[in-house]
């Protein structure tokens, strides 16, 4: 196969420190895809690695051009190295895994069938996921069940990396801090369609997660769950923030103004001492929240037209456009 030819399948792999699973990823990823007689592109984004994966990796590429490596000059982690290979790839459909042999190459050809069967994205599900119970499995079932709700894409495994998309999801989003395992949420906002195919999940046999132990369990749940609110306030909120804002600050505003009222009506009508209650504190400070509130708001609303307007960013995107 020409080396030449432009290639219809990308897939990215980030990796850090996995020298010992290199040469078996290279030899079942490139057997599956050599067996679809599709064109194809390998792009491995070396996350600061300090293993020996860079040459490994090196020695491979020299052989096989179709695989492509980035090596980053430290690691910024695996939305980074996503990011990276989504710059990079140059396939109708992208292809993402990670690099520890636990998704099987050989699931890929079933989640293009499906791809093309008319979606958008295709995201594998860990269905007999084979990982601890309690630092992984409970809270990626825990994290699902929020995002799903929280974002109104409903999918069984966020956290599976052996996914699809066709290049024009990819290529119209912009990933940030821990935000891969949200790129069909994201994409949502654009409108796509998302389909879901169970997928092979093997055990570690070498090398070492980069996830494991409790302390890194909980950190990780934690920026989960603010990366959530996130992907939450961009799907809502992005264009409108006064909405949001200011919908909270005429509820803050409005509770202290109630509270006004009150002590108002216990001042003049029952004749009671209001100057040392704590309830007129209260008051005060509601009315004073809810104002700093809306002024956020209509700040965040010069800030929003100013992002669009000096980007000429269209605040819609088109999915295709007949005009003859």
């Amino acid at each position: 196969m020409s080396d030449e030819l432009m290639p219809e399948l990308s897939v990215v792999i980030p990796l850090y420190n996995e020298v010992e699973n290199i040469p078996e990823l290279y030899r079942q990823l490139t057997e599956v895809l050599e067996r679809m007689g599709r064109p194809y592109e390998i792009i491995i984004v070396d996350d600061g690695s300090q293993d020996g994966s860079f040459q490994a990796l090196a020695e491979l590429h020299a052989r096989d051009p179709r695989l492509k490596v980035v090596r980053f000059r430290r690691n910024y982690g695996q939305t980074a190295g996503f990011a990276a290979g989504f710059e990079r790839a140059r396939g109708k459909w992208i292809i993402t895994m990670d690099a520890d042999l636990q998704n099987d190459p050989a699931d890929i050809p079933r989640l293009i069938a499906k791809a093309e069967e008319g979606y958008d994205v295709v995201s594998g599900w860990r269905l007999h996921r084979q990982d601890d119970l309690l630092t992984r499995k409970i809270p990626s079932r825990v994290a699902n069940w929020l995002i799903a709700r929280v974002t109104g894409v409903y999918l069984h495994d966020y956290g599976c990396s052996l996914k699809v998309y066709h290049r024009d999801v990819v290529k119209n989003i912009r990933l940030y801090g821990e935000m891969h395992r949200f790129v069909p949420a994201v994409a949502s906002s654009v409108g796509i369609t998302v389909a879901e195919v169970p997928v092979n999940h093997r055990a570690r046999t070498r090398g070492q997660s980069k996830y494991g132990g409790l302390r890194k369990t909980l950190a990780r749940t934690t920026k989960v769950f603010l990366d959530m609110l996130t992907v939450r306030f961009l799907l809502s909120y992005s264009t409108r923030p006064i909405h949001i804002f200011g919908g909270l600050g005429l509820v803050l505003s409005g509770l202290g103004v109630l509270l006004g009222l009150y002590l108002t009506f216990e001042k003049l009508v029952m004749g009671h001492n209001i100057g040392s209650r704590p309830l007129l504190l209260l008051a005060v400070l509601l009315v004073i929240l809810g104002v700093q509130m809306i002024s956020i708001g209509l700040l965040s609303e010069v800030l929003v037209r100013t992002y669009f307007e000096a980007q000429n960013k269209p605040i819609y995107v088109v999915r295709e456009e007949l005009v003859d």
